[in-house]
């Protein structure tokens, strides 16, 4: 079966903020960037859910402060010079790329004496930009924009990474194979419409797909997100960090859908209360700073409150909070209307579920991974930011200035040194088609997946014992021994390709969760 072939300077895998505004910074240089994304529109991945905001500098806000802010949010995990960085650093990269560039309409003052920022949980000060209740959506529009009309991307939509491409791994020339330094050349790339498997060749690839949500059976991300980034990674032998760090959101909509409801933190910042079942607030039992104490606390203290009621869900009361509903949360408004549920005075049904991925892919200032010309950016890496817990609304100014770091080197790479070897390069084969026998079944599939994220949830989940991570990790060995041997058999598929990255990058969570055996943040171990 032809394949087809491509070599380009920089590949970047994912087009949601960190991708897209890696793409353009490398593009601004005058360098080819080849932009790739698994939906068939660009940005369907997490960005554009982003109901909250993005934080900057607020008014009487310093670095240090910001600082302490995420580390304290983080238990102090976290690595300090990559959050001193994004403290000092981050509100110029919103200024320059968001603002003055693209545009994004952010949120101003009534007396329009500059921009209006908000609060949320484990935040000292009002610092949070936002656009409504749709702050994803409105940088996602200015950012698929720019790219578009940029000629120096090629966009290509309806692909899913395959497999990442080595030295070590695929050249044909021992010559190459007896190097000391493993080098990443590109990517295997399914196309969903031709069903090929394309070579794509690149001096520098960069991976910014996002997060691994949805290999827990309630989760707030797209379907996109099953960790297809920690999987190839780690098959190609690059260095994984906190692992074990998934953070739940706790208030998601509590109605019957495939993809939980964000019910956005800026609510709590505004003044909504969470209450139970018989209407009385009950965070202050766990926390001084109550529904602003940061997500890993709030989650598990909505999981004690329904183990202790019986009750399926907790509520949030929306009522003491002093803005219009309809106006300041727009988008929130019109979803629970549709389902009979009026915020202006009917508390919302809420629940936690899988969010953000606080671990990755291990990366630098700049984005660069343990493994050479290989970047990793967004929530797919692990920078050190986010330590044990991700404080509320950095993962957006994460991925902007992150995306710009590694355009900014790459571009600086690109002009400096020459292209890889073209020896190494024309020595890496086309993709093999070893699976012949169309056995796949839609049922059996969906099977795998209702194990991955029931194991997932029930063992894995927001409440872990070392009992229940042992019976994760022997379960998922298990399917991922079976799946392996099920993909060499069978010609490959979007659904197959997605779910074999959802069960290794499960399998690689549940261990790291396994190994480490410390209660911190987001790995919060229980006594069996």
């Amino acid at each position: 079966m032809h394949t087809d072939r491509t070599i380009t300077q920089a590949l970047v895998i994912g087009s949601g903020i960190a991708g897209a505004t890696c793409a353009l910074s490398i593009a601004a240089q005058g360098h080819e960037v080849t932009l790739i994304s698994a939906g068939e529109e660009l940005g369907d991945g997490n960005t554009a859910s982003a109901q909250g905001g993005i934080v900057t500098r607020g008014d009487e806000d310093t670095p240090a402060l910001l600082s302490k802010d995420i580390r304290k949010a983080g238990w102090n995990h976290n690595h300090t010079p990559a959050v001193n960085h994004l403290a000092r650093n981050g509100p110029d990269a919103v200024r320059e790329v968001l603002i003055d560039k693209l545009g994004v309409p952010f949120a101003t003052k009534e007396d329009g004496s500059g921009f209006d920022m908000t609060r949320e949980g484990g935040h000292s000060v009002s610092r949070v930009l936002y656009c409504g209740d749709y702050t994803g959506k409105a940088i996602m529009d200015s950012l698929r924009a720019a790219v578009i009309a940029d000629p120096n991307i090629k966009i290509a939509t309806g692909r899913t990474a395959v497999d990442l491409i080595t030295s070590h791994h695929h050249t044909c020339k021992l010559s190459f194979q007896y190097s000391r330094i493993n080098k990443c050349l590109g990517a295997y790339v399914y196309n969903n419409d031709t069903r090929n498997v394309e070579t794509i060749l690149a001096d520098h690839t960069v991976l910014a797909t996002g997060g691994l949500g949805r290999i827990f059976l309630h989760s707030t991300n797209t379907e996109s997100s099953v960790g297809s980034a920690l999987s190839m990674t780690h098959r190609a032998g690059a260095k994984i960090m906190n692992a074990e760090f998934m953070q739940f959101h706790p208030t998601t909509l509590y109605h019957r859908s495939k993809r939980r409801f964000l019910i956005t933190e800026a609510m709590r910042g505004e003044g909504a209360h969470l209450v139970d079942s018989k209407g009385k607030r009950f965070m202050e039992r766990y926390d001084t700073r109550k529904e602003l104490a940061p997500r890993d606390i709030v989650s598990r203290a909505i999981v004690d409150t329904l183990h202790r009621s019986g009750e399926e869900c907790v509520f949030l009361d929306c009522t003491p909070v002093q803005h219009n509903l309809a106006e300041r949360f727009p988008t929130i408004y019109a979803h629970c209307l549709d389902i009979g549920i009026d915020i202006q005075r009917d508390p919302i049904p809420v629940v936690p579920a899988a969010h953000y991925h606080c671990g990755g892919v291990y990366s630098d200032i700049n984005g660069r991974t343990s493994l050479e010309r290989l970047f990793a950016i967004g929530e797919c890496s692990c920078t050190g930011v986010h330590g044990a817990n991700r404080l509320a609304s950095t993962s957006l100014l994460e991925g902007v200035l992150w995306g710009r770091n590694a355009g900014n080197f790459i571009g600086r790479q690109l002009t400096r040194n020459p292209s890889i070897n073209k020896r190494l390069l024309e020595s890496i084969p086309d993709w093999e088609y070893p699976g012949l026998v169309h056995n796949e079944d839609p049922a059996l599939i969906a099977q795998d997946w209702m194990n991955i994220r029931s194991t997932m949830w029930n063992y894995a989940g927001i409440n872990r014992t070392e009992q229940r991570l042992a019976r994760a990790c022997e379960d998922l060995r298990g399917l991922i021994r079976d799946l392996t041997q099920f993909y060499k058999k069978t010609p490959l598929s979007k659904s197959l390709i997605d779910l074999y990255h959802g069960c290794y990058a499960a399998y690689i969570v549940a261990m790291s969760a396994q190994c480490n055996k410390q209660s911190i943040g987001c790995h919060a171990l229980q006594n069996d």
